[in-house]
This record gives C-alpha cells, structure tokens and sequence, in this order.
C-alpha cells in the first residue's frame, strides 16, 4: 500500500480508505462496485440513470437542498458511472468534511427516486444521450467495446437507448440499488489534510444507520458474467459525417497478468498523451493525414480494451490504417534500443509524476484501485512496476497484441 494510507473495514463490510493531504481543499465519496456491466436485461441503461436521480430527493431533503448543500459554501458535488462503478464524490474546505460525509451517504442510501422527478430528469438524459450520438469520436468507443465483447454486458452503452430510459420507474430503480448499493460493495474513500480517528467516527456514525438499513436484506450473491470470447474483423457503418472516424484494436490483459504493465508502456510509445508518440509523427506530423490520433487503454477487472483512434478524410482511411499498421509491425519486429527504452521509461515516469499532481484524478484513481483490488499504489510503486519491463518484455507482448488476425477495425463514414 503506498505511503500514509489508511484503512479500515467496518462490520457490514464498507471500507474506508484515506491519504493525507497539505492542502485545505479534501475530496470525498462513496464508489460502488456496480456499472453497465451488472445491469439485468431490460435494464441497460440503469446504472447511469440511478447516478442522475440520486440527486432528485431523499427522505429528509429534495433536489434544491442536495443542490445547495456544498455549493453554499463553495464546495462541488460530481458523481460518474462507468462498467464496473458507480462513484458519488464531494470537492470542498477540509472543515467542511462531515457535511460532505452527511450529504453523500443520504443520497447513496436514502434516495428515494421520485416518479415525479423521473419524468423529467429521463427527458435531460435523453438529451445527453441524442448528443453523445452526435459526437462520432466518442460514440465510436462505446460501439468499439460492443463489436469486441459482442454478447457481454460488458459490451453495453452506458447511457442506454431513450426509449429504455423512458420506461423506467421508481420501483426498477429501488429494485436496482437494492439489488447492487451494498455496504460490502462499496469503498468510502477520503483524500484530505484530517486525523483518520475523526475520519473512521464520522462515516462510522453514518454507517449504522446503513447497517440497520440493509440488515433488513440479505446480501445477494454476486458474479459477473465472464468474457467466454471476443471477436475481430472489421466493420464499416454508414453515419453520414464529414470525416471518416476509425479505431483499431482488441481486448487485452486483466488486472492479474503481469504484462498489463508492459501493455501500459507500448500504449504510451504508441499514442499516448505526447507529441512526440510514434503514431502522431506518423500520422500528422509527416504526413499531415489526421488532426487526431491516439491510443487508449481501458482496464477492468478480468480484461482490458486498448485500441488506436484516429480521425481523417474518407479517401485517407486505407493510407492510414497502412501507417499504422507499419508502426505496430516495427514494436512487433524491432525490439526498442536502450536509448529509446530508456527515454520512453523517462517520458512515462515524467507523465506520472504529472498527473498525480491533479489530486481530483489522483483521489479517484485511489477509490478505484482499493474497490476492486483491496490495495492502491502511490506514484513509487508504478515506477518499480515499469522499471522492470524490459525491450524484450515489450517486443514479446506487441507480438501477442498486435498481430493483425486478432484484432478488430471500426470505421465511420
């Protein structure tokens, strides 16, 4: 566990889990162990729609006083849903740490997901839902994960369809939380400048009106649905947009394989963050062919996604895709010197330092990691992990995740 964490697991099974900071600004929240990926059939779209109403009314307050409970004293109130969490979480002064704390915990077990609000919060998310349909560059992530996990929840857009959202009723969403907002599915995480006891006390008070809360449920049996295969090959759909939007790509490692590390670091070479990633010197800055490319990789507990995303003119689609190909074949054919494996090692450590300066990002990377894995390690321990991939470690997995038979091509036009 990286330095100066603390934990602690209460009876019903929530952990809590903080790291000192020296700032006078502390984040807070609950993450939950439940996304698109455990939603039944018929609920596709629930996760992310429970995240919207818990803001609507509880049993002691309506959507105007969640609202105005941290925004009064210039705090700010954020939750996401993704394929495997829920996240709720509060940005505020240190000193406003149990109003946090009593806010969070009401609209997380105590929402009351009203019909009144539903029939006009599902109009909103229907609208967030008709611009994300839009938006050809995001869209294409969802429908990628789809084509490559076909017939695994794991697949599902997150948002739903606005047809499902708006047959959706106070009782399927009571159901849904019910089923999944479990005290032993959820990690209460706490970045801030606050001794741990006072910490452990305040959630501990909250906690048991929790524990009498869901004492009067059993706790349901939990499996997610493995992913038995994946699919390659390649797609085209029409969308009629002006440029043509193309990823590339396959399912990877899951949290217990090793080479995940090495994965991390090619996708980094590749297309990561940096100008200077061999895909956007290939790409734009040679040959002037994309405004925007990069390359992603989206980790979950037992696989991984990792695929390059690039936009172009419709003619230029087979000239890229003949670039990238080539840049993946070198990693694949010519293992790194040791001058550029030590300057990419020096590039990534820089980005990490980097980013764990954002201490938002940092705290939730945090809950994430101690939700699914019951650990989270510091800026140091990702650095010893990196520095022990090796040129041949990193040529032996571009040969196993960029051969061309195992991966899949979606194309926009």
């Amino acid at each position: 566990m990286a330095d100066g964490v603390r934990t602690y697991t209460f009876e019903n099974g929530l952990r809590l889990i903080q790291i000192p900071s020296p700032t006078h600004v502390a984040y807070c929240g609950i993450s939950i162990d439940a996304g698109t990926r455990d939603e039944e059939v018929g609920e596709e779209g629930m996760a992310h729609f429970c995240e919207h109403m818990m803001f609507k009314g509880t049993e002691k307050r309506k959507a105007w006083h969640i609202i105005n409970r941290m925004e009064a004293v210039g705090g700010d109130l954020n939750a996401y849903t993704n394929k495997e969490e829920t996240v709720v979480y509060a940005a505020f002064m240190k000193e406003h740490l149990e109003r946090a704390t009593d806010l969070i915990f009401d609209i997380v077990f105590h929402s009351t997901y009203p019909q009144r609000e539903i029939d006009k919060e599902c109009e909103v998310i229907v609208d967030e839902i008709e611009s994300y349909n839009d938006t050809p560059s995001d869209l294409i992530f969802d429908r990628f994960e789809d084509l490559i996990y076909e017939g695994n929840s794991l697949g599902h857009d997150i948002l739903g369809t606005a047809e499902r959202v708006r047959s959706f009723k106070t009782e399927d969403a009571l159901r849904f939380v019910k089923r999944l907002y479990r005290p032993e599915r959820m990690v209460f995480f706490v970045f801030g400048d606050v001794e741990f006891e006072k910490v452990k006390k305040m959630v501990g008070k909250r906690n048991d009106g929790v524990a009498s809360l869901t004492s009067l449920t059993s706790p349901t049996s939990f499996t997610r649905e493995k992913i038995q295969t994946t699919h390659s090959g390649t797609f085209t759909e029409n969308r009629g947009t002006h440029q043509a939007h193309v990823m590339i790509g396959r399912a990877g490692y899951g949290s217990k394989n090793d080479k995940r590390i090495a994965l991390y670091f090619l996708n980094n070479i590749l297309g990561g963050p940096g100008m200077n990633s061999r895909l956007n010197i290939a790409l734009r800055e040679h040959k002037g062919l994309v405004y925007t490319v990069e390359s992603s990789l989206t980790n979950y507990t037992d696989t991984s996604t990792w695929g390059i995303y690039f936009g172009c003119d419709e003619e230029d689609v087979e000239k890229c895709l003949k670039i990238v190909r080539g840049e993946l074949d070198k990693l694949m054919n010519e293992p790194l010197t040791e001058r550029q494996f030590q300057a990419a090692l020096k590039q990534i450590k820089g980005q990490i330092g980097v980013a764990c300066d954002n201490f938002e990002n940092y705290v939730l990377d945090m809950a994430k990691a101690y939700l699914h894995y019951n650990k989270f390690e510091g800026m140091k321990d990702i650095i010893e992990h990196l520095e022990k991939v090796t040129p041949q470690l990193l040529q032996e997995v571009a040969r196993e995740m960029f051969d061309a038979a195992g991966l899949t091509t979606l194309i926009f036009r």
